[in-house]
């Protein structure tokens, strides 16, 4: 059977429990990959409270009502299973990979964390501490400074915040604010479950059912978007640095949207290599940079594209300005074989790493988040490889880069720009 078709039997189903369950039975596998994805993150945090997200997802499993956190991890090792968790902008994830004769007890150790986490209070004061050292840390790394600052700039006050919050938010949060957070956001009309592997779906759900039932409300919720507020101007944050950080973000397409694969493609060509416009012609040709890239990001039923580079401080006018000329030329002199060139790394990405059980739980689960279905990879490779010259060309035409926002850190001011506070830098008015 090939299990990257649709005859690879498929479950989607809402249970009696409240879960939204997705699970793909590839019995030719040896392991079963698990994720038990929440439709809570950053986005859903209080005023005041930035972070407290993030220490959840990090505390969580530290006490249970019937294991402390050496235990709980002890029962995991003791059926050979890895976990592990994440928080994103619009979603917590827990991850789970077991042999299929351990799926049943692997469960009920999900379970056990999940819904019957205690909290302590000597694991907060940790976690706090380490997210302090976190945020004091990050100002010695200016790459991720860039990141952090323009995330805030093109999503917004909601969808933009960092996920370790600021020094004085993380400063209020307590074992009263998680529980709190965590009773509001956390239950099974939340949690979107989805399975990879050597697994029978009639099997799973009753598993489920047993584990989960009575986890708050049945009622489902958190499939709504959340807003963006793009703020369209070029801000520089002061930095004594040898290297200038450039991030540049502007409207994409949603994941839903025709011409997705069209900007999926041209952003490989952009950044999908070795091979691609950024490394060969602004890295290797110019030599204006350390490092390039650009990629595209999806909250639901939205896009971003984003930009990066570091340079030398005296080359950032023109360094930006090559930035933005590389996106005009795609549009202007993009050729087959090198289009053809950008889809094949595409398509191999998708046929090799894509069919890792581990990928297909994962690729599931955003498969639902953003679709509320299941796509799978041969209608996905079949898109990007009916992506022609001309719909990229159309595509540029029609979504052009022209409200851009812009964020520079280092010695050096771009053209333009507004320099920034170090208070307004540190906090973003989000204090």
């Amino acid at each position: 059977m090939d299990s990257c078709t649709h005859k690879t039997p498929l479950t989607h189903k809402t249970l009696d429990c409240g879960i939204e369950l997705g699970c793909i039975d590839l019995p030719d596998r040896h392991a079963v990959a698990m994720e038990f994805r929440f439709l809570t993150g950053t986005a859903d945090e209080a005023d005041g409270l930035f972070g407290v997200a993030r220490m959840l997802q990090e505390t969580i499993d530290l006490g249970t009502e019937n294991f402390d956190g050496r235990g709980i991890s002890d029962a995991f090792d003791e059926i050979g299973a890895s976990h592990s968790g994440w928080v994103g902008r619009e979603a917590s994830g827990y991850s789970c990979l077991v042999l299929p004769e351990f799926v049943e007890r692997a469960v009920e150790l999900q379970a056990e964390f999940l819904r019957r986490p205690t909290f302590p209070a000597e694991k907060i004061e940790v976690s706090k501490e380490l997210t302090r050292q976190e945020i004091h840390a990050l100002d010695d790394d200016p790459q991720s400074l860039a990141d952090k600052y323009i995330g805030r700039q093109a999503y917004g006050a909601v969808l933009g915040r960092h996920a370790m919050g600021e020094l004085e938010t993380v400063e209020r949060i307590t074992r009263d604010t998680i529980v709190e957070h965590y009773g509001k956001y956390y239950g099974a009309g939340r949690l979107v479950v989805t399975v990879a592997g050597n697994v029978r779906a009639e099997a799973f759900e009753a598993i489920l059912e047993k584990q989960f039932s009575g986890f708050g409300e049945v009622r489902q919720s958190g499939r709504e978007p959340y807003p963006i507020t793009f703020d369209a101007r070029r801000v520089h944050h002061m930095k004594e640095a040898e290297q200038q950080q450039i991030a540049i973000a502007f409207p994409g397409v949603s994941r839903t949207d025709p011409q997705y694969f069209a900007q999926r493609a041209m952003l490989a060509v952009l950044s999908g290599g070795m091979s691609s416009r950024l490394f060969t012609e602004v890295r290797e040709k110019q030599g204006l940079v350390y490092w390039v890239s650009a990629w595209g990001e999806n909250p639901r039923g939205d896009g971003m594209i984003f930009m990066g580079a570091s340079t030398k401080p005296e080359r950032c006018d023109l360094t930006y300005e090559t930035l933005l000329r590389e996106v005009d030329r795609v549009g202007e002199d993009l050729t087959v074989e090198e289009l053809d060139r950008a889809v094949t790394g595409i398509v191999a990405k998708v046929e090799t790493r894509g069919d890792i059980t581990r990928a297909r739980c994962g690729e599931l689960a955003d498969d639902l988040f953003q679709f509320g279905r299941y796509i799978g990879p041969e209608e996905k490779v079949a898109k990007i490889k009916a992506v022609t010259v001309d719909d990229i060309q159309k595509y540029l035409k029609e979504h052009p880069r022209d409200a851009l926002s812009v964020v520079t850190l280092g010695p050096r001011v771009l053209e333009g720009a507004e320099v920034v506070s170090a208070s307004e830098s540190a906090t973003g008015g989000q204090g």
